[in-house]
């Protein structure tokens, strides 16, 4: 199995365009050691010619002509990408479909909360019924593994998140069990795994069961603390309001890492304001020694 980071970033990328933060304006002068991301996605393939796109980011055009591995040869127009699976549906995540419109029909694994909130308070499925058939939507269950006909040997799973519903959803501040999932992706062939939560907001013994089997962690990453925005005065929402269990409080996610029996564990859809951008930085060094990666975009994972 192959894994393709597209984008590692949280909503608005790094450095995110009307952030002067320091981690901001240090990665666009140059002054600190970080490299600039776009916002989350994954792609994954059983044989490297055939994908599954994890998450629509907005940033998914400059995405795929980074990564000619997902390029389609011998046809006009086309990728490698044959079914999208979607984890949530906030903007970060779904937004990038409207940008593949000229590739209308597209095959769309999401549940059906996620469904709704695409078709009412962002109604991406709806508008794109206007573009060649649209999105083709197929329902998935919590805890009920399946595959798409692109890439037959890899089998997943979704795994409900105490998480939240997007900001825009009738369902913000009280979402059901299908508004957030993980993806446990498992090939087949030869029995790795991989466990991707890029929206994380707290651990329940279900999740834990599923982070335990798994050969790798891509693991949200979004905050340092969970007052990290107020403290940075770019904001007043914490990671708990969004949705995002942060890494460094007493029962964060580093600890939770710390735990697993996982062989390699990865940061992903890391917020701008988080210090484990600074490669310098005292955290990510903490991080390091504690056998905990953060992804880039263009990082590929083998398993």
């Amino acid at each position: 199995m192959q894994i393709k980071v597209l984008g590692s970033a949280a909503g608005g990328g790094f450095p995110q365009w009307n952030c002067h933060c320091s981690n901001c304006q240090g990665v666009r002068n140059g002054t600190i050691n970080a490299s600039p991301r776009t916002q989350s996605s994954i792609a994954v393939s059983g044989n490297g010619e055939e994908w599954v796109l994890c998450n629509a980011s907005p940033d998914i055009c400059h995405q795929l002509a980074a990564s000619p591995e997902l390029h389609k040869k011998g046809v006009l127009r086309g990728t490698g990408i044959g079914a999208i699976i979607l984890t949530d549906s906030q903007i970060d995540h779904s937004a990038g479909l409207l940008n593949l419109r000229e590739g209308c029909p597209h095959h769309v694994w999401c549940t059906p909360e996620v469904h709704d909130d695409l078709t009412t308070g962002f109604p991406v499925f709806t508008m794109l019924s206007h573009w060649n058939g649209g999105l083709i939507h197929h329902p998935i269950a919590p805890q009920e593994s399946f595959s798409v006909a692109v890439c037959p040997t890899i089998r997943f799973t979704a795994i409900p998140l105490l998480s939240n519903a997007p900001p825009y959803s009738r369902y913000r501040g009280k979402p059901l069990p299908g508004h957030n999932v993980a993806l446990f992706i498992e090939d087949t062939a030869n029995g790795t795994s991989l466990l991707y939560a890029p929206g994380l907001g707290e651990p329940d013994d279900t999740l834990l069961g599923w982070m335990k089997k798994a050969d790798c962690l891509l693991i949200d990453g979004t905050l340092w603390r969970d007052n990290e925005l107020a403290d940075t005065g770019v904001g007043r929402n914490t990671g708990k309001d969004m949705g995002h269990l942060a890494l460094a409080e007493d029962q964060g996610l580093a600890a939770l890492l710390r735990s697993m029996p996982a062989k390699r564990k990865i940061l992903i859809h890391i917020n701008n304001t988080n210090p484990i951008l600074n490669e310098d930085s005292a955290e990510r060094h903490l991080l390091t020694e504690q056998g905990v990666e953060v992804s880039w975009d263009g990082m590929t994972i083998a398993l």
